[in-house]
Parts: structure tokens; sequence; C-alpha cells
């Protein structure tokens, strides 16, 4: 999510749509999950699960929600893949510490995870921050993904909608003891990812878009794809930036013809 208005939106959705842990809200079953639990990674306690078995599929969260956002996927794609799931460093149920949260620390927290569970490569299914820090990890480290699939994300602050270059009261990034301020930081003023970067991103790539996003420009979202080796422009109809709760079933279908390689 980007900025205030859309981040209190998707809290909203995701507090109406997950109340509880409740197997069975909204009309799907979740799975039980084969792994449950606190990896102690880069000084934090980040929460996980695992479902499923199968080649592993990592899924991210937006800024601040958390992993309970991908619970209407999770039967679908846990049927032939380990799908794992996450709290971000403070978000959700994960811990935080005095770092300042960057998508480079997000993004090594969940690669410390990975060397936890013994995974050495997935595929990478990212929304919004999540996306981003998909391509992070994508730009720094492409030998631990076998594809990626980004969904409402920027590779610049100008990606966003709501973005001011003007702005005189943009916040600094640094360390808040308010979650909220510092992931409203993160967002004004990350990432910063270059063209020759990500020209040099040699993963299989899907970047996805829901047709009436409210967050991120149309134009920057086929920047990306044109830009990134091979990339492929999916746009998901009918929904906007909260694809994943919008259309719960078509997301993990576009999520599996990308993985499981039928549509390259």
């Amino acid at each position: 999510m980007r900025r205030p208005l859309l981040s209190a939106v998707l809290a909203l959705l995701v507090l109406s749509a997950f109340p509880a842990d409740e197997p069975q809200s909204r009309g799907f079953i979740e799975p039980i999950p084969v792994q449950t639990g606190f990896a102690d990674v880069n000084g934090i306690n980040l929460f996980f699960r695992v479902y499923g078995e199968g080649p592993p599929i990592l899924m991210i969260h937006g800024g601040l929600s958390d992993s309970r956002v991908w619970r209407a996927q999770l039967g679908t794609l846990s049927e032939h893949h380990s799908v794992i799931v996450a709290d971000s460093r403070g978000q959700g149920r994960s811990s935080s510490t005095d770092d300042v949260i960057t998508y480079d620390l997000m993004a090594d927290d969940y690669l410390a995870l990975l060397d936890v569970l013994h995974i050495p490569k997935v595929a990478l299914v990212g929304w919004s921050d999540g996306g981003i820090i998909g391509l992070d990890i994508a730009i720094r480290h492409p030998e631990r993904l076998s594809r990626l699939f980004v969904q409402a994300a920027n590779a610049t602050p100008d990606g966003s909608l709501a973005y001011k270059p003007d702005d005189p009261n943009r916040p600094e990034l640094r360390h808040y003891d308010d979650v909220r301020q510092e992931i409203e930081a993160l967002w004004a003023n990350e990432p910063n990812f270059s063209q020759a970067e990500l020209e040099g991103i040699p993963v299989p790539t899907e970047i996805a878009i829901g047709e009436h996003d409210e967050a991120i420009s149309r134009a920057h979202t086929e920047y990306l794809a044109s830009t990134i080796p091979g990339a492929k422009l999916l746009i998901l109809p009918s929904v906007g930036h909260s694809a994943p709760l919008e259309d719960p079933n078509g997301y993990a279908t576009a999520v599996l013809n990308f993985v499981d390689g039928t549509t390259i």
C-alpha cells in the first residue's frame, strides 16, 4: 500500500476479511500449516508459516499489513507447492529493532528466513512493498529466485500516484517509535532502483497491476515491464491495488500460471 489513506484502507480490509485465525473465514478453507514459528533473523523474531509441499513459493505482503492477506490463496497455491508466508519486520506478529526499516533490510530478513528453512531458491510473489522487496532480491541476490511475480510495486518513489517531489512535509527516512510513521517515511524516500539495476535482473519476471490501481501509475508499471529483460506485463481485470483481496481466485490463478511456466 502507498501513503496513509491507502494504508488505512488496506488495514481495514485485512481486519474485516480476516478478523481472527478462523480457518473458514469468507467462504474459503485455510489449510493447516506444516510449520509455524518465529525465525531469529537479523536481531528480530520473524513470524512465518509454511503450507503444503512441492516447489517453494514465497509470498510477501504489502506495507502496514501482514501475511493474513494471503489466506484466500493458500489452499490453491499449496496443493502442489510449498508456500511460505511471513510478517515483515515491525508488522503483524514480527518484532523490530532500532534499525531503520529499508527495503534492503527487509529483503535480508526474508533471505535469512529462507536460510533458516534451508530453502536455496524460491519463486517470489510480492504485492506492493512485497513486490519492491522482490525486486531488491532480484537485483542483489538473483540466484535465490526461480521466478518473480511483482504486483503493484514501484522502482522509485515517483512511481507512486501520491508522490510529491517538492513536498515540504516529506518525512525523513529514520527510525520512528511508531512503525506506521517509519513505513510512511520509507514510502516517501525509497526505493531507488536505477534503470541499470533493473536491466540487470536475470530472473524470469512478470509485472502485474490491477486495472484500477489507485496507488501505482500504469506508466511506471509499463516502464518496469519494458526495462527488466524478458519481463511480461499482466493487467489484472476489474481490480485495484488490493487485487489479492478483491479477486482471490483470479489472483491465485495468475500466480500459478506464471510460477508453473504456462505463460512463458
